[in-house]
């Protein structure tokens, strides 16, 4: 989707999102921040931070950046920090995910729920999750991926043309996803109502060069 069509969307969302998705999404957000693991003193960046239901869930002692392109739901965001008091430092910031502004190896970990299907381009989603995250670190995608039985599959090619409507794309491939940006899933786990959602973990590894074989020798 266009990211006019991303802000419209969520707009509409903003007021009524915590009540639609806070409890049937819940718990996706608190396994995934399990899985985290995080530890005193690390640096988490949240991408697609929305209205802030899962910044109570980090534990003291870690730094948290949330970034959305919404600022309709990063006021939420920021109103939860005010009401609630959550317990990590945190930072929000309005960012579109596939251009982040933030430099090289600068979080632990990061982390991106329900946002996968959302963005225009998932591959640039991915490359900037990686770029942003030191090596040897973690990323964790929380996204709904088309389903595999046949008539649920049907179906949901058939709302597909709908996704600028409904926010997100009803047929997003696990499979597509993980060949075009190369992700190696070390983890992958169903969350949620039936399971009907999927939690990855993917180490974030340096990429392999292979050695340019026609290089001449320094001996030759």
């Amino acid at each position: 989707m266009e990211r006019q069509v991303i802000e419209k969307v969520y707009r509409r969302y903003a007021k009524v999102y915590d009540a639609c998705f806070g409890p049937l999404f819940e718990p996706g957000r608190r396994l995934t921040i399990e899985k985290l693991d995080c530890r005193p003193g690390q640096s988490i960046l949240e991408v697609g931070v929305g209205t802030g239901l899962s910044l109570p869930f980090y534990p003291p002692g870690v730094q948290v950046a949330g970034i959305d392109i919404s600022h309709h739901m990063l006021e939420g965001a920021q109103a939860r920090l005010r009401r609630q008091g959550v317990g990590p430092e945190v930072l929000l910031a309005r960012m579109d995910a596939e251009c982040l502004g933030f430099p090289d190896d600068s979080f632990d970990k990061v982390v991106a729920m329900y946002v996968a299907s959302v963005v225009p381009s998932p591959i640039r989603l991915v490359e900037e999750m990686r770029r942003v995250c030191r090596p040897g670190g973690e990323l964790f995608i929380v996204n709904h991926f088309r389903n595999t039985h046949p008539v649920i599959g049907r179906v949901e090619r058939l709302l597909a043309p709908l996704s600028g409507m409904v926010g997100f794309h009803p047929d997003f491939c696990l499979e597509k996803f993980s060949r075009d940006t190369g992700l190696e899933i070390d983890e992958q786990v169903p969350v949620n109502a039936f399971g009907y959602w999927t939690l990855l973990r993917v180490s974030n590894r340096k990429p392999f060069l292979e050695p340019d074989l026609e290089q001449p020798s320094l001996a030759s």
